[in-house]
């Protein structure tokens, strides 16, 4: 991690300092700042980026958003409520709805946004406490003599200094360098396929609701953006469009609408997006720990799922969420062995219920992706059987909605491949 030569200018100090600017390490400044932390947060790119993901937030994160008056920002942006997320075959049949107006919470609803307007909503609502720094690299991580990190090296502006604090938040995202030098390994595994993202203009109108589309070629998913916009998700082969020309891709957007009647409505404005359409890899996994002595990982440092469950960012946000309750039972002194024993606990109660968020979104993708025989077979008859029973479908909604995990058990899976039958699949769970 050597560079070259900067001028050093000496040791800057805060409460917590928090690398990466994301939905992860804003939403933690931001959680660890209402604690009346002092927070530096710094962040290597410049500019806010454009990029389709991270669009959907849940009831259970738009809860925490809403006591930081993130919720209110959005909306008067043009974020879009949504009320369900539907699975369906290509020509509209629907097989699993998930009305999130039956939610029994006063937010049942989804929000939709563009991922830079909430990366500015949550920038804009940090408190004073919060100082954020962009254009910044984090060179490497400062220990102590025992191995414990209290702080990391900065470059900004062409000089080089340190910035000590008792609580380092590594939020640098998928590949992060942080987790990496606090030794902590991370089994990422590839999807066999890729999801071409297209951003559709001038469709008003649009369902309010998230669609997923099961086919023969795999998942297509939309849901309605701020300003009469879609997002469209398209599974494909990792090289299917590679080098492909004009006319190839206009003829592979015609086998799209084609397959899938409901985008005839908005097919001119589909054409026309083809040109920008934005290809990303996908990959699941969850790191061994969370946390080491001085650093608390959050977001996709700690975490990543298939977008299909809208589930990644608002991990992040209660991540974050977790963290400052951890931080703030022991104490807001923030003694170095009070902070590396409520890091201990976030790791204890956290890292759990982010397996059970990874095995969750990976069986949902699953459902949708898999393109072998046996994978679409059962995927579909999942689909069917969770749909049509109201405990199960109930249980799943409320699991997504970020309102607290209710593990399926083994009775449950057999319920939802048919092979049992459920005498309670016409009442919701007891627990609701």
């Amino acid at each position: 991690m050597s560079s070259p030569a900067f001028e050093e200018v000496g040791t800057e100090r805060a409460d917590v300092v928090v690398c990466g600017a994301g939905v992860g390490g804003l939403a933690a400044a931001h959680a660890l700042g209402a604690l009346g932390l002092r927070v530096v947060v710094v962040e290597k790119q410049p500019r806010v980026p454009r990029i389709p993901k991270g669009e959907v937030l849940q009831p259970g994160a738009l809860k925490i958003l809403d006591a930081w008056g993130v919720t209110k920002r959005l909306e008067h942006q043009g974020a879009v409520r949504l009320s369900a997320l539907v699975a369906c075959e290509g020509r509209g049949d629907a097989r699993m709805s998930l009305d999130y107006t039956q939610l029994p919470d006063a937010t049942n609803w989804l929000l939709s946004a563009d991922h830079e307007s909430i990366l500015g909503a949550l920038a804009e609502s940090l408190p004073e406490t919060v100082g954020l720094r962009r254009g910044v690299t984090v060179r490497e991580v400062v220990r102590d003599d025992t191995g414990r990190i209290t702080g990391v090296t900065v470059r900004e502006g062409g000089r080089a200094h340190e910035i000590r604090a008792p609580l380092v938040i590594a939020a640098d995202g998928v590949s992060s360098r942080l987790r990496r030098a606090a030794g902590i390994d991370a089994n990422r595994k590839d999807y066999p396929h890729r999801l071409v993202a297209l951003d559709i203009p001038d469709v008003p109108g649009a369902a309010a609701e998230v669609t997923a589309y099961v086919t023969g070629r795999g998942l297509r998913m939309r849901y309605p953006l701020p300003g009469d916009r879609v997002r469209l998700y398209v599974q494909v082969e990792p090289n299917e469009l590679r080098g492909m020309e004009h006319d190839a891709m206009r003829r592979w957007g015609d086998a799209l609408i084609a397959e899938l009647p409901d985008l005839a409505t908005f097919e001119d404005q589909l054409r026309g997006s083809l040109q920008k359409r934005q290809t990303l890899p996908v990959a699941r996994f969850v790191a061994d720990g969370l946390s080491a002595p001085g650093m608390a990982l959050v977001g996709e440092a700690a975490h990543s799922v298939h977008p299909m469950a809208a589930q990644g960012m608002n991990s992040a946000i209660y991540d974050a969420h977790a963290l400052s309750t951890c931080i703030a039972d022991r104490s807001q002194s923030l003694e170095w062995s009070d902070v590396d024993i409520a890091l201990r606990e976030y790791q204890r109660r956290r890292l759990p219920e982010l397996r059970q968020i990874g095995k969750i979104s990976h069986n949902a993708a699953r459902m949708l992706t898999d393109l072998s025989w046996v994978g679409r077979t059962i995927g579909r008859r999942a689909l069917r059987n969770t749909g049509a029973n109201q405990r199960l479908s109930f249980t799943v909604m409320h699991n997504l909605a970020g309102l607290g995990l209710h593990r399926l058990s083994p009775f449950d899976r057999l319920c939802q491949l048919g092979l049992l039958p459920d005498p309670l699949a016409r009442r919701r769970p007891g627990w609701a």
